[in-house]
Parts: structure tokens; sequence; C-alpha cells
């Protein structure tokens, strides 16, 4: 039957960085996002289990994935031993109802640990039934050559993985094509990051739709193949001068998805609460349906 497919669509907390935690569930909530992933240890409230369970609580709003603490800022959270934190990544997504757990290939000079980590990853899946999808990264670019900063591989194609997730500013950093990526992944793409970028040598992370990748082609295709895993948007909008030009580009990460992920192109469906406009003040505007 025409319409929206059956993906729900979250907004990551790194979204809102430097906001908290706590202001992305409002703003999630309020601008009619399916729910969140909680990217650990981008501010000290999203390591509290507790807490962000009260959150789902008050704002009837789920945790859909956990984004374990694998950044190069985030090294010391849930303490330095790599395993120790997926596994505290899986109780905290057992914990809030969460079905998936995000994670990067390790860095090349986690040795002991890159070499056990396509089977660690197997095992972890097996003794929590908690899923580990392993995301696609990208060659660091210095000038004249790429250093390989990720073992066993940036590209997790490359693995036996079970489970994987594509971010789109990733793919454009490693000047790869995130629709010929995902037929790559077939059956293992459980989960999306959904950005854009230019191609350029920064990890952009910009809306959908702004960059040249092509999001729109992806989110068509993943709809007609009724992909049920999660879409979550992860822009930056760090430069963002004020509350309302960050809410200006997370509705339009959210409506692109939306028109995109549709088997037909009619309209956008499945919102829980209303359209939104920018008048020309930049003010936020709902539009009653």
């Amino acid at each position: 039957m025409p319409g929206t497919a059956s993906a729900k669509i979250g907004l990551s907390t790194a979204s809102v960085y430097p906001e908290t935690t706590a202001s992305c569930f409002e703003l999630a909530s309020r601008l009619g996002y399916d729910g969140v992933e909680v990217m650990v240890g981008i501010d000290p409230l999203s390591t509290q289990i507790d807490a962000i369970q009260r959150l789902v609580d008050y704002h009837q709003l789920p945790v859909l994935a956990i984004h374990a603490p694998c950044l190069l800022i985030t090294q010391r959270v849930w303490g330095t031993d790599p395993w120790g934190k997926l596994e505290r990544s899986a109780e905290a997504a057992k914990d809030l109802g969460a079905d998936v757990v995000v994670v990067h290939p390790p860095f090349r000079w986690q040795r002991d640990y890159a070499r056990g980590f396509v089977d660690g990853i197997a095992r972890l899946e097996d003794e929590t039934g908690v899923i580990f999808a392993v995301e696609n990264m990208y060659p660091w670019r210095a000038p004249g050559k790429g250093l390989q900063a990720y073992a066993p591989s940036w590209d997790p194609t490359e693995q036996t993985y079970a489970h994987t997730t594509l971010d789109l500013s990733h793919s454009s950093t490693a000047e790869q094509d995130c629709v010929e990526l995902a037929e790559t992944m077939g059956r293992t793409l459980k989960h999306i990051h959904l950005t854009d970028g230019t191609g350029s040598a920064k990890d952009e992370h910009l809306v959908p739709g702004r960059g040249t990748q092509r999001a729109a082609d992806l989110l068509s295709t993943l709809a007609n193949q009724d992909f049920r895993g999660h879409i979550i948007i992860e822009i930056n909008t760090r430069r963002a001068t004020s509350r309302s030009e960050r809410e200006v580009d997370l509705i339009e990460s959210l409506e692109f998805t939306k028109k995109h992920f549709s088997t037909d192109k009619q309209s956008i469906r499945g919102s829980r609460r209303s359209s939104f406009a920018v008048t020309p003040e930049g003010e936020i505007s709902e539009l009653t349906p």
C-alpha cells in the first residue's frame, strides 16, 4: 500500500550539541520525532541511565539506540576498557528499551581490541541479545595520502558483521556513494545516520539535502525495500546562533526524511504533530492541518 514506510525517525543527542541530552528530548518530542539516539559521553547526563529514563517517562518518547562512547573525545567515558564500554552500552540499551548499540570500529592503535573486534561483536550480540551495528567510517586525509586510522577496516562491508550502520557524512568523507554502499551492506543494514556532506576531508554532518550525497535517493530506495531499522538525524548544529536557528535545521531534516522515505510522493505523512514553517524574521510557526 502506498504511503510512508514503517521505520522510526529519531534525533541524535549529538544533533543539538552544545545543548544537552535533556534539550534533545524536549526538541524531539515537540518537533515530532519518533525517538532519540543517545550518544553516550556527549554531555554528563548522557551517562546517567536513571536520568535518561526519567526523560523517557516525562516526554513519552523512547530511546531507539545507544551510541557507545567510542569517539576520541569519549575515550575515558565508562572507563578505558573498550569491551567494558560496549558491555555497559548493551546494559543501557536493555534498561532503556533500545534494540541497537551503534559502535565505531577500533582505532588502529587499539591493537588487541582491533584484533578480536569482529568475533567479539558477534559474541556480544549472542550474549546480550542487543544488536551491535558497526558504523562506516573513513580514511583520515592528509596532504598526499590517506591515513588508515581504523582497524580492521573503516569500511564495515569488508568484514563479516551481522549488522551495520550507514552514516552519510562518513560516506561523503570516504568519497563513497551512499546508495551503492547501502546496496553492498544489504541485509546487514540496520541503522541510518541521516546527514550529508560535500566530499570534504572534514566530517561535515550537514542537514540532509544540503550536500552531494544522494540522501533522497537512499531514503526512497529504503522505503521501497520496506526498511524497518531506525533513521536517525545526526547533524552538526554547533554554528547555530540561537535555539530557533537550530530548530530550523532539525525541522528541515525531519521533513526531508518524511518526504523522501515514502513509497509515494503525494505528501509528507505520518507526523505525530503539525508541520512548521519559518517566518521571514526567523521565528518558528506551527501550521494547522
